[in-house]
C-alpha cells in the first residue's frame, strides 16, 4: 500500500494466500451502461466472479486514491458520480495528484491489476483503431498498454464500432497474443463474428492457464487476449447493428464528437436507438466474460 493506491483487505488477503482474483474495470460502470442498470450489473458481475470461487477486484480512483477492490458503497459512488472521468494509463497520476475521481479503461485497469499482482482481467470489449484513423491517427491506448502488460484479458473482441481488421493488424505488430475461446473467429463485441479469423483456439479454462504459464516461463511481456464471443442467439441483429452504426457515426460527425468521446457517444446512441437490445447484449457480454475469467483464474495457480 502506498499514498497513491490501496488494495482492499479482501483482495489483499486472497493475493497473499495465492487464491484466484479477477480484476474488473470501472469504465463499464461509469460510462458504458446507463443508470441505474450500471450499478445492478456491477454487483451482478462481482457476484458471478465469487460464485466460481474467485475474488473480484473492481478498480477505480476515488478521492485521489487508486482503489483495487471496491466496497458496495464505492461501487455505488462510481455508478452515480457526475464528475468521474475516464482515464487511461497516462492520466491516472494526474487524477490522483488532484484528488479526483476516475473510472479505469482497459489500459489503466490492466496496468493497475499487474501492479497489484492480479493476473486475470475481465472486460467487455477492447479499444482499438478508430474508423478513419488514416486521417485522425486515432487509436486506443489499450493497444500499446496490452503490448507491455502481462495479464490475461477475457473480452468479446474489440468494440464493433471500431475498425476491427486494422485493430487486429496493430495487435499483431505489437506482439499481443490472441486466442479464441470456443471459436476460430474473432468476435465483434455486439456481434458473434467480426468477419476476421483467429489463428489459435482454446476450449477450456485449463488451456488458457497452460498458455499463460508458458508465457511467464518465457518472459513474454504482453497480454494474452482471450476472445470470448456471444452466442449467436444473444448477439444483436447484424442488420440493426450496421444501421445504427452508420447513423451513430454520422451523428457523431455532425455533432463534432472526436477522440476518446466517440466510443461512449456511440454506445449511448446504440442503447437509446436499439430499444434496449444493445444493453441486453452488453450486459451478457460482461457477465459471460466475468464468468469465464473467474474459471480461468481458478485454473491458474
Amino acid at each position: 500500500m502506498t499514498a497513491a493506491w490501496e488494495v482492499a483487505p479482501e483482495v489483499e488477503s486472497a493475493l497473499a494466500d495465492g487464491r484466484p482474483v479477477v480484476a474488473l474495470e470501472s469504465t463499464i460502470i461509469s460510462h458504458g451502461l446507463p443508470r441505474p442498470e450500471n450499478l445492478r450489473v456491477a454487483r451482478e458481475v462481482e457476484s458471478t466472479v465469487r460464485r466460481h470461487g474467485a475474488t473480484p477486484a473492481t478498480i477505480a480512483v476515488l478521492d485521489g486514491r487508486v482503489r483495487i477492490g471496491l466496497s458496495d458503497a464505492d461501487l455505488a459512488r462510481v455508478a452515480d458520480l457526475d464528475d468521474i472521468v475516464k482515464v487511461s494509463v497516462r492520466d491516472i497520476a494526474t487524477v490522483v495528484a488532484r484528488g479526483g475521481h476516475a473510472a479505469t479503461t482497459v489500459a489503466a485497469t490492466s496496468h493497475l491489476a499487474h501492479l497489484a499482482g492480479i493476473r486475470v482481467f475481465a472486460t467487455g470489449g477492447l479499444g482499438g483503431v478508430h474508423r478513419h484513423a488514416r486521417d485522425t491517427w486515432d487509436e486506443s491506448a489499450d493497444l500499446t498498454s496490452l503490448s507491455t502488460t502481462p495479464v490475461i484479458v477475457v473480452c468479446s473482441g474489440v468494440k464493433s464500432i471500431l475498425d476491427v481488421p486494422a485493430t487486429l493488424e496493430r495487435l499483431e505488430t505489437l506482439n499481443v497474443a490472441i486466442v479464441g475461446y470456443g471459436t476460430d473467429r474473432f468476435p465483434g463485441f455486439y456481434l458473434s463474428d467480426s468477419g476476421s479469423p483467429i489463428d489459435y483456439r482454446v476450449d477450456a479454462p485449463e488451456e488458457v492457464a497452460t498458455l499463460a504459464r508458458a508465457r511467464r516461463a518465457l518472459a513474454i511481456p504482453g497480454a494474452l487476449v482471450v476472445a470470448h464471443p456471444l452466442p449467436e442467439d444473444l448477439q444483436m441483429d447484424p442488420d440493426l447493428h450496421d444501421r445504427l452504426l452508420a447513423e451513430g457515426l454520422g451523428l457523431a460527425e455532425t455533432s463534432g464528437v472526436r477522440g476518446k468521446d466517440v466510443t461512449p457517444f456511440l454506445l449511448d446512441y446504440f442503447h437509446r436507438a436499439s430499444a434496449g437490445r444493445s444493453l441486453e447484449a452488453n450486459t451478457q457480454i460482461i457477465l459471460r466474460n466475468a464468468d469465464l475469467a473467474a474459471r480461468v483464474a481458478v485454473a491458474s495457480p
